[in-house]
């Protein structure tokens, strides 16, 4: 693509030759002749200096600091800018296309125009498959399932009956949708199983990464719901409901019945207890442990231990294992520190009686 076309699909400016062509999306160090790269944060300011990049993405106020070789695409937040240019110069070859002839599908699957599903496919009886859907290699899409148009299956996903999702959204490989909760009764000590009767239903343009685990409703269902991003390695459990514009990070786990609000951003490896509300655009740091509710919106919320060198650990876990001792000898001190407060106020009342006397 031309400069000059890039700017006019972003809405920006360009400052120097808009004839340049651009054939991929780079690194500001290392971009060559060809590349565009962008510029967010002025501390990396002197990259711009060095720059082989071809036109490089800048904030009004960066301009000034361009060097004379390089053109620029101005524009207010570079980073989506180069979000968006990376879309529009993306050469990543389709998962599948037209029907494969290793492919099982069901006599009454209805498949709208231009599906593409990749060999050794098995797409049982009732489903729905929109427009443009790609469906990778050795994929399972069970009974009665719906998939929306322009929907996209890497290869090895299992998609499991009745579960539905909406268009334009994007499954990684091996992730797994619908499997059963983990719902179980004790009957002196034999485990019984409950049967998950519930589905799990997906909004628009959601993307979930590789090898994530979503759990189908035990009774009712799990939701995801539109605008919604999660990482690789993330469980998410039976009646768990994601709210609109929330991004989890990877290795995050939900217990079930979690409910998560609109637009939070949960950081990797954190875990939820099960039956917790988190309120909207609620901020979760890495490897929090959420045990209760978040009632307040915007919030921010961090626990664990960050790294330390092994000695300084050494000391903080010995100290932590005293932490009780340590409790109880504080109420010993405050108890003794209250009384000699007390006996000391008396003794000050006597005094400035018998001053006034």
């Amino acid at each position: 693509m031309l400069v000059k076309e890039i700017a006019e699909k972003l809405a920006a400016t360009v400052h120097g030759d808009g004839e340049v062509e651009i054939h991929r999306v780079a690194n500001l160090i290392t971009a060559k002749e060809g590349e565009i790269s962008f510029l967010s944060d002025i501390k990396y300011r002197s990259h711009l200096d060095d720059t082989h990049a071809s036109c490089v993405m800048v904030k009004p106020e960066f301009v000034e600091h361009l060097n004379n070789k390089c053109t620029a695409i101005v524009v207010k937040d570079p980073y989506l800018a180069f979000a968006k240019v990376a879309q529009m110069l993306n050469t990543e070859p389709p998962i599948a296309v037209g029907v494969h002839p290793s492919a099982v599908i069901a006599d009454d699957v209805v498949l709208g125009e231009g599906v593409g599903i990749g060999p050794n496919v098995v797409i049982g009886a009732g489903a729905v498959i929109g427009d443009h859907v790609q469906i990778g290699a050795n994929c399972v899409i069970g009974p009665e399932a719906k998939i929306g148009s322009y929907t996209k299956f890497y290869p090895l996903v299992s998609f499991y009956h009745h579960c539905e999702i909406g268009s334009y959204c994007l499954i990684q490989s091996g992730t797994t949708i619908g499997a059963d909760g983990f719902g179980y009764a004790n009957d002196r000590g034999e485990w019984v199983k409950i049967p998950q009767s519930g589905r799990v239903v997906i909004g628009d343009h959601v993307e979930i990464g590789a090898n994530t685990c979503i759990d189908r409703g035990a009774l009712d269902d799990t939701i995801i719901e539109s605008n919604v991003i999660i990482d690789n390695l993330c469980q998410v459990a039976h009646n768990v409901k994601i709210g609109y514009g929330t991004a989890v990070a990877g290795g995050t786990t939900f217990a079930g019945s979690v409910t998560i609000g609109k637009y939070c951003i949960i950081g990797g490896t954190s875990v939820f207890n099960g039956h917790i509300t988190i309120a909207d655009q609620v901020t979760i740091s890495g490897m929090c442990m959420v045990m209760r509710s978040i009632k307040e919106p915007k919030s921010v919320y961090s626990s664990g231990i960050p790294a330390q060198t092994n000695s300084e650990w050494r000391k903080t876990a010995s100290r932590v294992l005293h932490i009780n001792d340590m409790y109880h000898k504080l109420l010993d001190l405050e108890k003794e520190v209250k009384t000699l407060k007390a006996s000391a106020d008396k003794a000050a009342d006597k005094a400035a009686d018998k001053a006034a006397d």
